[in-house]
């Protein structure tokens, strides 16, 4: 019988963690609780885990400094943050820290399960994941994460701080389809309460300036009724 994949969950409201647990464990994976930063590292240090759920604002070690103390250990278990934090800004520099994904609480646990399950089915802990890379390159489309840039062909494209955002949550999930719910969350936030409608134009306008051919897109592609998927493959450039 194939093993349960094994889930660290570490928050440090007891109320959270019972309810996630249970609802967890009925999804078909193993839970080990840890109630902040601290006790989280010592599983770590006993134990080895397929993926991490870690909230952000716990007392003592928080979810940030964790994350990255982990990265800095070369530990790259993927890690799902969950957050109250809704500024892009935030939500970008938790990427570039090494978080794979995040949720903003509340959230319904069945879309935990959703990211944890994606999550699982294409990361493996490597010792170079794309979520350390400074450079993302796919083709002649390079990403520069530190200072916001992107050039194609060699030519800096003059993109938003929302489309370097949104370019940035694909290129960090190739071949994974996203949904625009997912897009609404890593790069608006929920609370911002924005439509559907603003998701599909910021793409439209990428895609544009990507130079994209609708009927044979290169990166972008639309997966109707779903999402949209970045197609080309990502590898990091330095």
């Amino acid at each position: 019988m194939e093993s349960r994949p094994k889930i660290l969950l570490v928050d440090d409201e007891t109320g959270i963690t019972s309810t996630l647990t249970v609802f967890l464990n009925l999804s078909g994976f193993e839970v080990t609780v840890a109630h902040d930063g601290q006790e989280a590292l010592g599983r770590l240090e006993a134990e080895t885990f397929d993926l991490i759920v870690m909230d952000v604002l716990m007392p003592g070690l928080d979810g940030r400094e964790t994350l990255r103390r982990l990265r800095r250990q070369e530990n790259w278990t993927p890690i799902i943050l969950l957050t109250q934090i809704s500024g892009t800004p935030e939500r970008i520099m938790a990427l570039e820290e090494g978080a794979d994904d995040y949720l903003n609480k509340p959230f319904d646990p069945q879309e935990l399960v959703v990211r944890v399950r994606a999550i699982l089915r294409r990361t493996r802990v490597v010792a170079n994941p794309l979520q350390q890379a400074r450079r993302l390159v796919s083709g002649d489309l390079i990403l520069e994460r530190m200072s916001r840039r992107v050039w194609l062909e060699g030519r800096e494209l003059p993109l938003t701080p929302k489309a370097v955002a949104i370019l940035l949550y694909f290129m960090l999930h190739p071949d994974e389809m996203v949904t625009r719910e997912q897009l609404l969350n890593a790069v608006w936030g929920w609370e911002n309460a924005v439509g559907m409608r603003v998701v599909d134009t910021r793409i439209a306008e990428l895609r544009k300036l990507l130079q994209e051919d609708p009927a044979n897109p290169r990166f972008i592609e639309t997966v109707p009724g779903q999402g949209y998927r970045f197609i080309n493959t990502v590898s990091e450039g330095g």
